[in-house]
């Protein structure tokens, strides 16, 4: 959208790139890199979709750190503010086609902001004002795999940066630009990744299916996605302590006396996939969730 002519030129310009590109490949997608509202560009005749800032890294950076994707701001009264979190992420979803949104490019770290891992610090700063080792300092695991249980469990396409998944650091750019650490992975992240991947790639409702918030509260974030025949309940307690809850997966037509299974919680250290088995009763499925911790639920195993 940047050309900068005009915002008449900069429409003909891409209705134009559209026709090109299309006539060569019919499959080829457009993605651009675009801050704030996309609705004007995602009409059908010029981009497929965006960058997805305001409806993925934005509220989710808010929400699990209370930080600004630079570093450069804090904001206490964002920080697990859950009802924030859904404001932000229903108003600006209504901004894509329900085309554009499932396709859409959901990224926690990328070449132009700090990482997230180093976002979980919760500190301000940057490369020239306190150092490259600040960027690596309060770094927070279970913080990273609760956003990474987001990332593959939200409508969109995840997107890594390269180096998230092995837990590389720093501060916006240049410092979010670190060389891959060859031989010095985090294994533990990297393996968390590998797990919410498979889960992703198993249950098609994370890609096609309906969303909507089961529970929300302080610190806590419950949502569903779901079709026919799949029921996935996503919980992320942000919290330093024990979340005791009752999920309302009624909305999600389940019925009494059938079962959930919890198939992955995450940990400060690796991860339990053992299956846990949970009655619905009264319409909900009772679950304590620990301290920092994100849980998903499925009525079925694949």
């Amino acid at each position: 959208a940047d050309l900068g002519l005009s915002p008449e030129f900069n429409h003909k310009f891409w209705r134009d790139f559209r026709k090109a590109v299309k006539s060569a490949n019919p499959k080829a997608i457009i993605l651009a890199e675009h801050y704030g509202d996309p609705k004007e560009w995602l009409k059908g005749d010029q981009w497929d979709t965006v960058m997805n800032y305001d409806a993925f890294m934005e509220p989710i950076t808010w929400f699990l750190t209370g930080m600004e994707k630079h570093s450069e701001a804090a904001d206490e009264g964002m920080y697990n503010n859950a009802a924030s979190f859904e404001g932000a992420m229903r108003y600006y979803s209504a901004r894509f086609s329900y085309e554009s949104l499932s396709v859409a490019m959901n990224e926690l770290s990328n070449h132009d902001h700090s990482r997230f891992l180093t976002r979980t610090n919760r500190q301000i700063g940057r490369l020239h004002t306190v150092g490259g080792v600040k960027a690596d300092e309060g770094v927070s695991r279970e913080v990273m795999k609760l956003a990474i249980t987001m990332q593959m469990t939200w409508r969109g396409a995840p997107t890594i940066y390269y180096g998230d998944e092995v837990g590389v650091t720093g501060w916006t750019d240049p410092d979010n630009r670190r060389p891959f650490p060859w031989g010095n992975e985090d294994k533990d992240i990297f393996a968390y990744y590998k797990a919410m991947i498979a889960i992703h790639k198993k249950y098609k409702s994370i890609a096609t299916g309906s969303l909507d918030y089961l529970h929300l509260d302080y610190g806590l974030i419950c949502c569903g996605r779901w079709n026919n025949e799949e029921k996935l309940a996503v919980i992320v307690n942000n919290n330093d302590s024990m979340y005791s809850l009752d999920v309302p997966v009624w909305r999600m037509e389940m019925l009494n006396g059938e079962r959930m299974y919890r198939i992955i919680e995450s940990a400060a250290e690796g991860y339990d996939s053992e299956a846990v088995e949970y009655a619905v009763s009264d319409g909900v499925v009772h679950i304590d969730v620990k301290p920092k911790t994100s849980v998903v639920l499925v009525n079925t195993i694949k």
